[in-house]
């Protein structure tokens, strides 16, 4: 029988991150393609997991989140950024920000409206924006600075725009959008009377002494930006998925009545520790950003000893470079080989456009590993010297 699966969903087959990983697991290979950690996060939000299990806090949590966690959202948000929410009424806790974008899109979107969204983008983006029957519009980011092409992010827009789907940090160049760009951005959402909503996981991992900036914390975006984070990556918890989302409560609420019929609640005794988490002094969160930019330094430094053109990221988990210096014409079948060939994964980036031609021959390494496999990482990728 031909696939039972719906039209909007054709081609949105296994991720390449499941692909890369089972090629990786195959050959025995260092996976530095899916971006998780092969560390744990701070010992006290683990013990803060542990207490509320032992606790007794098993049990489904409250549909928006518990009570400490919506206030520790509202409080990191004003803490870090000025940004002031009322727990109650402007912040959902979600099945990490994976739900948070679905759910959003879901919300929002009617079939036929537009989301603008930049590529490469990460693989859920153009999922969500199906399922929901939305249109797809994109703007592309050009290796190596990635930087906004201001004609082609206008040309995106269209009297059928109903958002602007955003990520920074963004994955998965590294990108840390400029303030100018946010304003471009920003002007363009208020020109159509679009949302804006911000995937900003990565918002702790910035490099070089720059500072994350919120869209939400822009002038006259407070009303018409929802925040998406989680605790995944600022902590290394990937594997907890919690996520949450804030804005004007009463797109929070719509929000909330999609979240509810996907996965009504979850994660609960994580939910606690990761209010914890988000409480840590700032020693903690400098930590973690430094810990991980010398990661990205040592990993920079292998790929361009062996002749490669690397975009040096500003933030996140990953860094691009480009393989063509190595004789690749095809970021794909190179990824592929790479894990029998060197014993190394990666993702192709072109798995994250709609421009295939635009990444060509651009691969996205993950760093977010102990110091010791991105040496061993940096020898067997060293055999590979154009």
């Amino acid at each position: 029988m031909d696939s039972p699966l719906v039209q909007r969903m054709q081609g949105f087959g296994s991720t390449i991150f499941a692909e890369m990983t089972a090629l990786a697991n195959e050959h025995g290979a260092l996976n530095l393609g899916q971006g998780f950690p092969d560390t744990d996060g701070p010992q006290e939000i683990l013990d803060a997991a542990k207490a509320a299990i032992d606790g007794g806090r098993n049990q489904y949590p409250p549909g928006a989140g518990v009570p400490e966690l919506l206030d520790a959202i509202a409080a990191h948000q004003k803490r870090f950024y000025g940004i002031g929410l009322d727990p109650r009424s402007e912040v959902l806790v979600t099945v990490g920000a994976t739900e948070a974008i679905a759910a959003t899109i879901l919300a929002l979107c009617e079939t036929g409206d537009e989301v603008v969204t930049f590529e490469p983008y990460y693989d859920s983006y153009a999922a969500s924006i199906a399922l929901a029957g939305a249109v797809r519009r994109t703007s592309v980011l050009r290796f190596p600075d990635f930087a906004v092409d201001e004609e082609s992010l206008r040309a995106a827009f269209s009297p059928r725009t109903r958002l602007v789907l955003l990520n920074t940090p963004h994955n998965p160049t590294g990108k840390v959008f400029t303030r100018a760009e946010l304003e471009l951005i920003c002007a363009l959402a208020r020109e159509h009377d679009a949302w804006v909503v911000t995937d900003e996981v990565y918002e702790h991992l910035v490099f070089d002494g720059l500072s994350h900036l919120p869209v939400a914390s822009l002038p006259g975006m407070r009303e018409r930006t929802l925040t998406i984070s989680s605790a995944g990556k600022t902590f290394s918890t990937t594997g907890w998925k919690v996520g949450w989302v804030s804005g004007p409560a009463q797109a929070v609420a719509a929000v909330r009545t999609v979240k509810q019929f996907l996965t009504y609640v979850a994660s609960g005794p994580f939910q606690p520790a990761v209010a914890l988490g988000l409480g840590l002094g700032d020693e903690v969160y400098a930590g973690l950003s430094r810990s991980l930019q010398g990661k990205r330094d040592v990993l920079v430094e292998a790929l361009q000893g062996i002749g490669l053109d690397v975009s040096v990221p500003s933030g996140t988990y990953f860094v691009v470079a480009d393989v063509a210096p190595l004789g690749a014409t095809d970021a794909l079948a190179f990824c592929r080989e790479l894990p029998a060939r060197v014993g190394v994964a990666g993702v192709p980036v072109s798995v994250f456009h709609d421009d295939v031609d635009a990444a060509r021959t651009l691969v996205r390494f993950a760093f977010c590993k102990q110091d010791a496999v991105l040496r061993e990482a940096a020898a067997r990728l060293s055999t590979l010297r154009a």
